[in-house]
């Protein structure tokens, strides 16, 4: 914890900068107490609720079977989380940017969680490869459709063969069925990092594996994070 004497300060690569007034005020304030962090917790925390809703707002036309009732006890929720990761880690704040600018993000990344969760509460969640169709092209010349079955049948038979049944669910769940990964995060009781370590050595056995045979993984494969 910085002195209290001392300047807070952001080390950037080549120098360092004091906080900005209201970044500054909004650390003290948390990290007092009595009424005067009571007070600053709740204006935190409608920052955060505020930042919860304009998300919820944003992504509503993706989820129409939710209602309003639904949607402001999912932005609550979101609030109230974020609140709490913030507080946990007012020491990670370097001031790369507006303390507000910062935590705005826990609670932006909060209600996308939360309402990613939501649309698929009650939906099977795909851990078979039951749609290599889908990756197969239909405008591709005679040679080439062959040279992708090759490819999609050399994959699957490593998927079976090189992976464990752990990574090849986790991977046919997130790189090839689309599942969100926090929801399969709380399908299988895991976390989000243990996930793309998984997924991360899973893709480093196939790509081994088919670059062995000499055909490219890429393709299928992409490393974009979900």
């Amino acid at each position: 914890m910085e002195s209290a004497a001392a300047p807070i300060t952001h080390a950037g690569p080549a120098t360092a900068r004091p906080l900005d007034d209201e970044s500054r005020d909004w650390l003290r304030s948390l990290r007092a107490t009595g009424g005067e962090r009571e007070a600053a917790i709740a204006r935190l925390h409608a920052l955060l609720l505020r930042a919860a809703r304009f998300e919820v707002a944003r992504r509503r036309p993706t989820l129409p079977h939710l209602r309003g009732n639904e949607l402001d006890e999912i932005a609550l929720e979101a609030a109230d989380d974020a609140l709490m990761s913030v507080l946990a880690r007012l020491d990670d704040f370097r001031g790369a940017s507006r303390f507000t600018t910062w935590v705005y993000k826990f609670a932006l990344l909060e209600a996308a969680v939360k309402l990613r969760r939501r649309a698929w509460q009650g939906r099977e969640v795909p851990l078979e490869p039951e749609s290599w169709s889908l990756f197969a092209s239909a405008t591709l010349e005679p040679d080439e459709q062959a040279e992708q079955s090759e490819l999609l049948a050399v994959l699957q038979a490593a998927i079976e063969e090189v992976l464990t049944a752990h990574q090849r669910r986790v991977l046919v769940g997130l790189a090839l069925n689309g599942v969100p990964i926090d929801v399969l995060a709380e399908r299988l009781n895991t976390s989000r990092g243990a996930l793309y370590k998984t997924l991360h050595d899973a893709r480093r056995k196939l790509r081994a594996h088919l670059e062995h045979s000499g055909l490219a993984l890429e393709t299928w494969l992409g490393e974009e994070e979900r």
